[in-house]
């Protein structure tokens, strides 16, 4: 029953916002609560308005049943893991990160985005005037949205220890930048992650088929929240020794092994350096861990940024 990789299994995976195989159906799982929150007519037309992609990459965003949002390092690769390692096996296929190779009945189409976070943070004035990373408008109409969603405190820390100590393609201005200084950052420090949250919030908010999920949720519990994953999915019945094969493989210890390993031939799961644990993709994943990188004045500056988080993400305290 192990589940198994091939080099031609994990090869081309490298889009990591290319469309994938899983499949979330909106629905509350998230412990926060379904009413919409209230927010200006204009804000949304205006906010829907500017959702534009003129580039080649559209096709990429296009063609999936789900999309999948969130800001960089809110634990995509950990669910994209989990649904990967439980489908592929159920159907008999080879482990893959982006089964969306698979023209397969029963595979549902998903596209991972970070969209607004990437429009503003990633490519040039070119990039953004064509709107290269944004999920099409079209597609968002008829797809189901997933928002991802972390404490920004702790995915900020993730993403700068990662564009510091991992991504080859990180601007070498913001690679010497410490902790404090990129914190401060407009496009990448922890106001950009609140303003992205807020503004999918205000865009999706209104739909029935919108839904977020909780890293922290998943993380305390992941066997009954992967559970309903795979029931929005489609999976009702579940095949209970693939399940908990599945949860073995997707857990961090053993992600990180496999990442050591270089099992992964992808990007998606690479160390920037084997002997530094703080490189890799699947770093800690803790609950909390902000504190130990952000000094006295950083959480104060930090915690200022998160009064402008909408409340009902839950993470202003």
């Amino acid at each position: 029953m192990a589940i198994q990789m091939t080099a031609r299994s994990l090869t081309d995976t490298q889009r990591t916002d290319m469309a994938s195989g899983e499949a979330i159906q909106p629905r509350e799982l998230s412990g926060l609560p379904e009413k919409s929150i209230p927010f200006s007519r204009f804000l949304r037309r205006s906010l829907q308005w500017s959702r534009r992609n003129f580039s080649s990459r559209a096709r990429l965003l296009s063609g999936g049943e789900v999309v999948i949002l969130s800001a960089p390092k809110s634990g995509r690769t950990w669910i994209r893991t989990f649904l990967c390692a439980y489908l592929c096996k159920s159907h008999g296929l080879e482990f893959t990160l982006q089964p969306g190779r698979y023209d397969h009945p029963g595979f549902p189409r998903v596209i991972f985005s970070h969209d607004r976070f990437e429009h503003r943070t990633k490519g040039n004035r070119w990039d953004r005037l064509r709107g290269k990373y944004l999920v099409p408008r079209r597609e968002l109409r008829r797809a189901k949205i997933i928002l991802l969603v972390r404490e920004p405190r702790d995915c900020f820390v993730s993403l700068y220890l990662q564009m510091t100590r991992r991504d080859p393609g990180a601007e070498a201005a913001l690679k010497q930048k410490s902790v404090s200084a990129l914190l401060r950052d407009k496009r990448f420090g922890i106001r950009g992650i609140v303003r992205a949250m807020n503004d999918w919030l205000d865009e999706f908010s209104g739909r029935k088929d919108f839904t977020i999920v909780r890293y922290e949720a998943l993380r305390a519990s992941p066997a009954e929240h992967f559970r309903d994953l795979l029931a929005v999915v489609g999976e009702t019945t579940l095949d209970m020794s693939i399940f908990q094969e599945a949860l073995e493989f997707s857990r961090f210890e053993n992600m990180q092994k496999l990442e050591a390993a270089g099992v992964f031939d992808s990007k998606i799961l690479h160390p920037g350096d084997v002997r530094d644990p703080e490189s890799f993709k699947v770093r800690r994943g803790k609950v909390g861990g902000y504190r130990e990188y952000l000094s006295d004045e950083d959480l104060r500056y930090a915690a200022d940024a998160l009064r402008k988080l909408d409340p009902q993400f839950s993470y202003n305290a």
